[in-house]
């Protein structure tokens, strides 16, 4: 998870390029959507695959001033190393018994608790390290996962929660819960869940609870629901220009820029003759002579598997299809007799300003939805980020930028220059 600042000097087999000029701009456009509420910028599961800490530094660079990690783990390692400015909070949410209740206190992390074997581990650890725990009450107002159940269950959270925090052990930050069916438009159980999450949150407070944020809107529920975004909107596939749903919209729609753009060097470009099988179990047989390119990457890569004989590729100036199975490593596509050099740029997706697929189109081709597309790229595709500011979100460096013209993009008022760093996470 070590990002290097090498610079971009040779071709790469593969690479997962990620602009942060796109993703300021997303943050920024999220920001107007919700002007009377703070930003949470989710960057769980390594940012949704795009890099967690470079990602943290141009969110906040943009006004992000919250950052979200499902794990405590994810928590604590951006916390050691993003060298984020003084003020900007993380919160943590998905906790088990033993988890490192201690270290996250330390780190000055918010810590989520939906019942009270959780409240008893923060107390304790509290006591041990002579501090007070950051802590928010989640109330499950309709999803039925994480959560505190509403009644006699939330009674005695709350309840316990206050308790330590009148002899000094925590302090309530927050209260907040997750919407189930944003994503649907006029789904009934929205309306229902906003009802119950106002419900709960005025027995707290009329109990006495004093919490920071109340927040429910999670990216559809900002981009579509004005009256769930209370005091902080938690943005997670938004912030990387993807729609949380084609129903709602595209990305260009809400004023979104897809971040990361996949692509691979062809590995080998030959001509074969009709009737011959292509990878593996010949599903994919050649109607007639033609020329095949390789791709060299895989489902090791995380490529679906599902998207044998459909993924959607640009290659040589058109749009072309996984010629039968996707492999571990590599995949073919049918070049309809087209002759390219060995080398020659296959985009897998992009944000499609050249023609190329997005990774909604590898969505629909899979069977799945574009946050899987982008968090499954795995670790041997190296991260490479454009358009970042040198030292962005870091202490003590100027928003300066390394020249380089990204052709076709004019989306951010800094991003006109670029400094591409390798990464291997």
């Amino acid at each position: 998870m070590n990002e290097t600042a090498t610079q971009l000097t040779a071709p790469l087999r593969a690479r997962a390029e990620i602009d942060l000029g796109a993703l300021r701009a997303n943050v920024r456009a999220l920001r107007a959507l919700a002007p009377g509420a703070a930003l949470m910028a989710v960057v769980k599961s390594d940012a949704y695959g795009h890099g967690a800490v470079p990602c943290a530094r141009a969110a906040v660079a943009a006004g992000a001033t919250w950052l979200g990690t499902a794990t405590p783990e994810e928590a604590l390692d951006l916390r050691a190393r993003a060298g984020l400015p003084d003020g900007v909070r993380i919160m943590c949410w998905l906790w088990t018994p033993g988890g490192p209740w201690r270290e996250a206190i330390e780190a000055d992390l918010d810590v989520s608790l939906s019942g009270m074997w959780a409240l008893e581990e923060v107390v304790d650890a509290a006591r041990a390290v002579g501090l007070p725990a950051r802590v928010q009450l989640k109330a499950d107002t309709g999803l039925g996962r994480n959560g505190c159940q509403p009644g006699d269950d939330w009674a005695e959270l709350v309840g316990g929660a206050l308790r330590a925090e009148a002899d000094g052990l925590l302090r309530i930050t927050g209260l907040w819960s997750h919407l189930a069916c944003a994503d649907e438009p006029g789904h009934p159980s929205i309306d229902a869940q906003l009802v119950l999450f106002r419900e709960m949150v005025a027995y707290a407070e009329e109990r006495g609870v004093r919490a920071e944020v109340r927040h429910i809107a999670n990216s559809p529920a900002t981009l579509t629901r004005s009256d769930a975004h209370f005091d902080l909107v938690r943005t997670g596939i938004a912030v990387y220009g993807i729609s949380p749903s084609p129903e709602l919209g595209s990305s260009a729609d809400f004023g979104l820029r897809p971040v990361m753009s996949l692509k691979a060097s062809v590995a080998l470009v030959k001509q074969v003759p009709g009737g011959h099988g292509v990878s593996y179990g010949h599903h994919y047989v050649t109607p007639g002579v033609t020329t095949l390119g390789l791709i060299p990457v895989g489902y090791a890569d995380g490529i679906p598997r599902h998207a044998s004989g459909t993924g959607p590729v640009l290659v040589g100036g058109k749009w072309r299809t996984v010629a039968g199975r996707v492999a571990m490593d590599q995949f073919v596509v049918d070049l309809g007799g087209d002759e390219l050099e060995a080398g020659a740029e296959a985009i897998l997706f992009g944000a499609g300003d050249h023609g190329e697929p997005t990774a909604e189109d590898w969505a629909q081709a899979a069977g799945t939805i574009a946050y899987e597309i982008v968090t499954r790229i795995g670790t041997r595709v190296p991260r490479v980020y454009v358009n970042e500011v040198v030292g962005e979100g870091g202490p003590g460096v100027g928003p300066e930028v390394v020249p380089e013209i990204i052709p076709g993009y004019e989306g951010d008022d800094v991003a006109q220059g670029s400094d591409v760093k390798r990464s291997g996470t």
